[in-house]
């Protein structure tokens, strides 16, 4: 069973004459670990396409299924407490917390999901060092680098042990060095441990790297390629 299914999924903004069809009856899967990037030129619906996906916005009709849960049928309750324990996103602009160090924002999602304190700390500090920060537990984001900071994001992403990453064009404010970093991290974890990676992106790096990309133009899939 795909790890993600999207099924005749739309979403139209506006209404009348105005309406916009974001995405339009778009059908997607996706398998367990998969590296996946979804590209398209602005306004072909990728960042729509994956909040629909992530549980963040509401589809105008069509289904998304995670892990076979059709994730639109919960309650805004359990639908919030579903996306906590399912799925972990890393986002352009990092969406770090500024008064917490890169320990606790690595932490702070297995504490809202009420993990015991050892597991806290053993999960978040393995994978700061993982990624390089082991020596920056307790440096703020405005002692970090953007890189670094989007480092601490992947790690808080990670932390939780989600089914799935959700990443909207993560290296989009990083330099070519801190972004060949960031994928040989992310391909790494995707490669060792299996963690399925779907990436909204127009970085040709990210695509280059992708093992499975897919092109959407006015909110539908115009091609679907693995390589």
């Amino acid at each position: 069973m795909p790890i993600i299914e999207a099924k005749k999924l739309t979403k139209v903004f506006g209404k009348g004459e105005v309406a916009v069809r974001a995405v339009d009856e778009l059908d997607l899967s996706i398998e367990e670990g998969e590296f996946t990037a979804i590209v398209g030129p602005s306004g072909s619906g990728k960042t729509t396409l994956l909040n629909m996906i992530g549980g963040l916005d509401g589809p105008t009709s069509g289904e998304v299924l995670i892990d076979g849960t059709s994730i639109y049928t919960l309650s805004d309750r359990e639908r919030t407490r579903f996306r906590l324990d399912k799925i972990g996103f890393v986002f352009q602009a990092y969406n770090l917390i500024p008064v917490m160090s890169a320990y606790e924002n690595t932490e702070f999602t297995m504490l809202l999901q009420g993990r015991p304190e050892g597991e806290r700390r053993k999960r978040a500090t393995e994978l700061l060092e993982r990624v390089g920060l082991g020596e920056r537990l307790d440096a703020r984001p405005n002692q970090l680098s953007g890189g670094q900071q989007q480092r601490v994001a992947v790690s808080r992403a990670l932390a939780p042990r989600p089914a799935f990453i959700l990443a909207d064009e993560p290296t989009a404010n990083l330099d070519s060095v801190s972004t060949g970093n960031l994928l040989d991290i992310m391909a790494e974890m995707n490669r060792d441990e299996g963690i399925t990676f779907v990436f909204a992106t127009h970085d040709q790096r990210v695509i280059d790297r992708a093992r499975r990309v897919v092109t959407l133009e006015d909110g539908r899939v115009l091609h679907d390629e693995v390589r």
